[in-house]
């Protein structure tokens, strides 16, 4: 990579590389509680899994807000995680 002779640019190349760990650590955060909510539900954990919903709301509306995601990208994980707790109770109710 090359490296650049101007001040400013060499702190911009700082920064950015900071930025960039700290961006891979938080949407990395959103992945695992992601899993681990997704986990619960495969495992049939339904209540252990709403008890982590907030948790993991928190987490990925903190990504969201920090615009490591963008906020539809938020709304669909959102959403993906709440169709799924959703449905074993909607065929219970019908069984």
């Amino acid at each position: 990579r090359k490296v650049p002779n101007i001040k400013s640019a060499k702190k911009r190349v700082l920064v950015n590389e900071k930025k960039n760990e700290e961006n891979k650590m938080i949407k990395s955060s959103v992945k695992t509680a992601m899993k681990k909510i997704e986990a619960l539900i495969k495992e049939g954990k339904i209540e252990e899994a709403k008890a982590l919903l907030p948790e993991t709301f928190k987490v990925i509306d903190s990504a969201c807000s920090k615009g490591v995601i963008h906020k539809n990208n938020a709304a669909n994980k959102k959403a993906k995680i709440a169709k799924k707790l959703n449905v074993p109770a909607q065929t219970e109710a019908t069984a």
